[in-house]
C-alpha cells in the first residue's frame, strides 16, 4: 500500500510537470508568433524614450512592395487633392471612414468616396504631405491586400497629426484599387508641433509634383518672390502661382524629387530633381530628366521669402527638343 502511494505520488508529480513544459512550450511558442507579426519599421531608425536605435527594414515580397507602391502613390495624390488621380485609384463603391479626437472625445462618420468627392468642393483646401513610419501589408491570393500604415500628416513643414490608416485594396483587371480607406487622426501635443525644414522641402516638392498650382505659392509668403534663372522674378503668390503652372500645363505629368539640403551664408539650398514628359498641348511627348536647386530666404513665419532658382535651361531646352537619349 505504501509503495503503491508513492508510486501515485511520482506520477501525479510527473504528470504535473509535463502539463507544465507542455503550456510552457506553447507560451514560448505564441511569443514567438507575436514577434513574427510586430509592425516592420520602413525607416532605418526608431525613436524609443528619446534614444535611436537601429531597427532592420522589413523584407517585402514584390507583391507587398507592389502594394506598399500603390499606398505611396495614394498618399501623395491625396495629399496634393488631385481628385482625377484619386478617383483612377478608388474603386467606385469604396467608404471611407474617419474617426477623429477633438475635445477629448473620438468621433467618427463613414461616406462613400463620391460624397467625399463633392464635399472637397465646398471648403477650402490646403495641401498635406502624409509620410508613413511603419507598415503592415497582408496580401490574400494576389487579390486582396490589407494595408495597416502608421503616419504623421504634417502641413508646411510642422507635424499637425498622427493618423493611423488602414486599407483595403482589391484586384480589378491587373491593377490594385482601394475598396475602403479608414483612418484615425490625433491631434499631436503642442511641443511637438515644430517647424522642420526638410519636410517642408519635401512637402514643397510634392507641391510641385501636383495639379493645383496654388499650393506651390501657398508655400511663399503674401509677398513673396520666385526668380528662375535669370528671368524677371515673380512677385507675390498670384504672379508665382502662374510660374507653377506653366510647367504643370507643359509637363502634366511632372514628378519633382527632394534631393537635399544646403545651408549657405545667404541662406539654404534646395536640391531637386525633375522627371516629365512634355505632353501638354503643343508639346513634343519627349521626357525630360534635369536637377537644379533653389536658393531659400525663410520667413519667421515658416514660409518662403525668396527664391532664387537655378537649372540648366539649355540642357532642359534640348530634352524638350530632342529627348533625354538624343
Amino acid at each position: 500500500m505504501h509503495m503503491q502511494l508513492i508510486s501515485i505520488i511520482i506520477e501525479t508529480k510527473m504528470n504535473n510537470a509535463f502539463r507544465i513544459i507542455s503550456s510552457t512550450a506553447i507560451l514560448i511558442g505564441f511569443i514567438f508568433f507575436l514577434n513574427g507579426c510586430q509592425e516592420p519599421s520602413i525607416n532605418n531608425t526608431k525613436t524609443e524614450n528619446n534614444k535611436k536605435t537601429e531597427v532592420k527594414a522589413p523584407k517585402w515580397t514584390p507583391e507587398q512592395e507592389e502594394v506598399k507602391a500603390t499606398v505611396e502613390k495614394f498618399l501623395i495624390v491625396a495629399g496634393n487633392y488631385d481628385l482625377d488621380a484619386m478617383d483612377e485609384m478608388i474603386s467606385d463603391k469604396a467608404n471611407l471612414g474617419i474617426s477623429r479626437f477633438k475635445d477629448g472625445a473620438w468621433t467618427s462618420r463613414t461616406i462613400t468616396i463620391d460624397e467625399y468627392f463633392e464635399g472637397t468642393k465646398n471648403r477650402e483646401l490646403l495641401p498635406y504631405f502624409e509620410p508613413v513610419n511603419e507598415y503592415i501589408i497582408h496580401v490574400n491570393e494576389s487579390q486582396l491586400a490589407f494595408v495597416w500604415a502608421d503616419a504623421i500628416l504634417h502641413r508646411f513643414g510642422i507635424p499637425r497629426t498622427r493618423n493611423i490608416d488602414n486599407f483595403t485594396l482589391i484586384k480589378e483587371k491587373g491593377n490594385w484599387q482601394f475598396l475602403n480607406l479608414s483612418f484615425t487622426v490625433n491631434p499631436l501635443p503642442e511641443e511637438h508641433k515644430k517647424f522642420d525644414l526638410e519636410l517642408f522641402a519635401k512637402s514643397y516638392a510634392q507641391a510641385w509634383s501636383g495639379k493645383r498650382a496654388n499650393f506651390v505659392a501657398m508655400y511663399f509668403e503674401e509677398e513673396g518672390s520666385l526668380r528662375v534663372n535669370d528671368g524677371e522674378p515673380a512677385n507675390g503668390r498670384n504672379e508665382i502661382n502662374e510660374v507653377a503652372q506653366g510647367f504643370m500645363t507643359d509637363l502634366p505629368d511632372m514628378v519633382v524629387s527632394f534631393d537635399s539640403l544646403v545651408s549657405k551664408s545667404n541662406g539654404t539650398e534646395f536640391h531637386w530633381t525633375l522627371k516629365a514628359t512634355n505632353s501638354g498641348p503643343g508639346g513634343t511627348g519627349n521626357k525630360v530628366n534635369v536637377s537644379g536647386f533653389e536658393l531659400w530666404q525663410i520667413s519667421k513665419n515658416g514660409l518662403i521669402e525668396k527664391s532664387q532658382g537655378h537649372f540648366p535651361s539649355e540642357e532642359y531646352n534640348r530634352q524638350l527638343q530632342n529627348g533625354i537619349d538624343n
